[in-house]
């Protein structure tokens, strides 16, 4: 009840724990909203050939889906090394074309393909098999789905390490916690309720984006209310076993504030927030798989997204509750009130 009453006096703490990741969801699902691919952008060396190399583009039925510019060789070259060209095309002046493009650059490489596609059909060449194309675009498979749920695990992770551990070294720093030991109450019921804390707030947190993305951008809640609060709790119970223990001895905000960022940085880059974890070495996916982040992330979404019962989730689970329940026992062993 004390940690509820504390957030009239703290403004700022509403707007870092409900307000900013909803407009974080709108910015980037905004960014990554379901719209026609940007137009490949190519640039073609003037020369010899570079006029009939334009015309057939302009001639195919992929005009539309090209930004063709002709320039001088080295304009040509600087441009695709700075990105504003997707792909250059060198005419040889016999009537062949050579393509520059980068094979680590997705969107160059696909330039390339469509360009030569393009090319090569403007040129007369007949398909041999005979192809139906069928777009889809379903609630579920797009980016911010992916995003919504991770953006939630991230939230419950933030709030749940800063609010815990800077409330903590505040009190500590405040002299209030020497006047803690004058009173019956334990160690381990203080820790605990500062840690209980933040499963109204959680809960708070869950509504509101996933309200956002229900009806902001139609997004398809599988799951049942149950199991997403359910893993909800388990995830802002672990990461508030991890703040008591970051902040178990810390005395200075800036002490704290590093810790924490120690801590939190690598559940940031490598547990799948805004892009799946599955893009690194298949060397370090159980370490990966191993953080509580990653855990919590891959909880929500298989809850959210494909609607997982929960007996399905129990490694996840049982990741987190280690995670939580190690890091409050060593907390309540290191733990000093002043």
């Amino acid at each position: 009840m004390a940690r509820m009453l504390e957030l009239k006096r703290e403004p700022e703490v509403v707007f870092w724990v409900f307000v900013f990741p909803l407009l974080l969801a709108v910015g980037l699902g905004i960014a990554f909203r379901n719209k026609p691919g940007d137009a490949s952008s190519v640039a073609i060396v003037a020369g010899a050939g570079a006029q009939d190399a334009e015309a057939l583009l302009q001639r195919s039925a992929q005009h539309a889906s090209f930004k063709i510019e002709v320039q001088d060789e080295e304009t040509a070259r600087k441009g695709f090394r700075l990105g504003k060209y997707d792909l250059v095309i060198e005419p040889d002046g016999k009537g062949g074309l050579r393509y520059r493009y980068d094979p680590a650059r997705p969107e160059s490489v696909l330039a390339k393909a469509e360009i030569d596609s393009a090319l090569q059909r403007a040129a007369g060449r007949k398909d041999v098999v005979q192809t139906t194309v069928e777009t889809s675009s379903e609630p579920g498979s797009r980016y911010i789905d992916f995003l919504i749920p991770g953006l939630l695990g991230m939230n419950l992770m933030n709030s749940g390490m800063w609010g815990i551990g800077f409330a903590l070294v505040d009190m500590r720093q405040r002299k209030l916690l020497k006047r803690f030991v004058g009173t019956p109450m334990r160690r381990g019921d203080f820790l605990l309720a500062l840690m209980s804390s933040r499963l109204v707030l959680m809960i708070i947190e869950i509504g509101l984006l996933l309200t956002l993305g229900v009806i902001v951008f139609h997004m398809k809640v599988l799951g049942s209310v149950f199991a997403i609060v359910f893993l909800g709790a388990v995830g802002a119970m672990a990461f508030g076993g991890i703040g008591l223990l970051t902040a178990s001895r810390a005395q200075k905000i800036e002490s704290v504030s590093g810790l924490m960022n120690l801590v939190m940085m690598p559940m940031w880059i490598f547990s799948g927030v805004f892009f799946s974890y599955e893009r690194f070495p298949a060397v370090i996916q159980p370490l990966i798989k191993a953080l509580p982040l990653t855990a919590l992330n891959d909880a929500l979404r298989a809850s959210i997204l494909e609607g997982t019962p929960l007996i399905h989730q129990w490694p996840r689970l049982l990741v987190m509750s280690l995670w939580g329940g190690v890091s409050f026992v060593l907390a309540l062993k290191w733990f000093r009130w002043t």
